[in-house]
């Protein structure tokens, strides 16, 4: 397992807090940006139908700051298809030692998928089952609960980027895909060529983790933007967009009490890696991770949700 440390990686922490985006300059717009806001939370609420996981004890209480654990989910839904899970980021947050951890689970992992009784890739949970099927296999996998999900559709992100004016990212060498050249260096992006740069990943000496980082950018990006005063003077549109590409278990009430008791919890930031060796059964690429590699992330993430191990 490898653990790096990336104190400018913001962006983890912040994909929770751009869903209550406005809250700090509520005192400027006042009433009609909370009413938006609200608005926005109530058509992103997404319930599902278990109460609590069956891997707590006592349920989450976010007013005394419990540990919680955030699954974030980019999906590639295209009309009259469910998609697959593009990306699978699981992120512990405790404010009690105002840390954040976060893991990215290779979307070609091999492991059990409850639900349906056999192994297969971990991202094939979504289409198999969607969001709650994902989350079961996903606790199963690392052997934690997961408590809220976030779910953001790839394909309509350029939505978002674009209502924010485009984003510009460092890209750390030329690639071309799908018909576009995008250079090495500093180059800015409207929402078609952002979620191009988003998706490219055979061309990637580091593979998935590469793409992983590169989406990682575009959400750092968005944020950036999009929490800044002059963006807010386009909030109904960025809101709009959010309200359309992104789901949630999260209601309004607990976007707010994560965002004034979980705040701090951004002032040490670590992610971890999970690795595998990859390989072929019946013609199919799959990246299999040692036993000893999973029950050490799995280890390391109960550590910081302060639960035991089982």
């Amino acid at each position: 397992m490898r653990a790096k440390r990336r104190k400018k990686k913001k962006w983890l922490w912040m994909i929770t807090s751009i869903l209550t985006l406005g809250l700090l300059g509520v005192g400027v717009y006042g009433y009609s940006v909370y009413h938006h806001l609200k608005k926005t939370a109530d058509q992103m609420h997404e319930p599902i139908h278990r109460m609590m996981s069956e891997k707590r004890k006592q349920p989450v209480s976010l007013k005394k700051q419990t540990p919680i654990s955030i699954l974030l989910i980019g999906v590639d839904e295209r009309k009259g298809d469910r998609g697959r899970a593009d990306s699978l980021i699981v992120l512990t947050v405790n404010p009690n030692k105002k840390s954040v951890e976060m893991v990215s689970i290779p979307r070609d992992t091999r492991t059990e998928i409850v639900g349906k009784g056999k192994e297969d890739k971990i991202n094939h949970s979504y289409a198999f089952g969607g969001v709650e099927m994902t989350m079961a296999t996903v606790e199963k996998f690392l052997d934690i609960p997961i408590d809220y999900y976030i779910k953001v559709n790839m394909e309509s992100f350029k939505d978002i980027v674009n209502a924010v004016g485009g984003v510009t990212v460092n890209n750390s060498f030329a690639f071309t895909y799908e018909g576009v050249t995008f250079p090495k260096g500093e180059i800015t992006l409207d929402g078609e060529k952002a979620l191009k740069y988003s998706r490219m990943r055979h061309d990637d000496p580091r593979g998935d983790f590469g793409r992983q980082d590169r989406q990682k950018q575009i959400i750092e990006a968005v944020i950036n933007k999009g929490a800044s005063f002059s963006s807010l003077a386009n909030y109904d549109e960025l809101l709009a967009a959010i309200g359309k590409n992104i789901k949630t278990n999260l209601t309004f009430e607990q976007m707010k009490d994560i965002q004034a008791q979980y705040k701090d919890a951004r002032q040490h930031i670590e992610q971890l890696h999970i690795n595998g060796n990859e390989t072929k059964i019946n013609g199919i690429y799959y990246l299999i991770v040692p036993e000893q590699e999973r029950v050490a992330v799995s280890t390391k993430l109960k550590n910081h949700l302060e639960i035991h191990s089982s």
